[in-house]
């Protein structure tokens, strides 16, 4: 099933191999997923599962509030995971663990990245640097001309500028799982994945490596 999971981002670390290679991975909490509703192609057009990962926070709405206690499920943040199998093994209120993946599978993390403030084209593109010589007044990070002639006469959209770095969702696809520890729900992942220790990301299957 092509389901996926929320997890808590916990940290980076290393796992030694048994022919002593060192692999840097992510260790990832994915503790308390529950289904809080189902999606079927009769009713609602196509097959999904919608996961909610507890969560204590009092900041929720009334509606919100008389959802989770309808269903009998902690509140908490919430994905839905298309899917083009039959969700109808699953019922409101499964609770979902790591075991649903498996080691040595390949997975897409999505997640919030982090927020640098403001950046100029150096840091957020990458630029280089003009000349740091005689002349050059205050110039030296500058992004340089940005305008075009007479006609068009302004700065073409989408244009690489300096502005606000960071803090935008991202996916990183095609991550391997290289261990689990299922009996406290912890999946790590090879490399690094999106935002700082402690936000939640999504996991699924990976839709270029199965």
């Amino acid at each position: 099933m092509s389901i996926g999971l929320i997890g808590k981002k916990s940290g980076m670390s290393r796992l030694f191999l048994e022919d002593g290679e060192s692999i840097p991975v992510t260790a990832v909490s994915v503790c308390g997923n529950f289904v809080v509703d189902i999606k079927t192609k009769e009713k609602n057009g196509y097959n999904a599962l919608v996961v909610s990962k507890t969560n204590k926070s009092n900041n929720l709405k009334k509606s919100q509030k008389e959802f989770y206690k309808k269903i009998n499920v902690n509140p908490g943040f919430i994905a839905e995971f298309k899917t083009n199998d039959e969700v109808t093994d699953h019922k409101i209120g499964h609770h979902l663990t790591a075991d649903i993946f498996e080691v040595g599978q390949h997975v897409d993390v999505t997640g919030t990245s982090k927020g640098k403030g403001y950046a100029g084209v150096i840091k957020r593109h990458n630029f280089a640097m003009q000349d740091a010589t005689h002349g050059n007044s205050l110039a030296h990070r500058a992004h340089g001309s940005i305008g075009q002639c007479q006609t068009p006469g302004r700065v073409w959209k989408g244009k690489k500028m300096s502005g606000h770095m960071g803090n935008v969702q991202n996916t990183v696809q095609s991550l391997k799982i290289v261990d689990m520890d299922i009996e406290n729900n912890v999946i790590f992942i090879k490399g690094a994945i999106p935002g700082f220790n402690g936000s939640k990301v999504k996991i699924k299957p990976s839709i270029k490596k199965s």
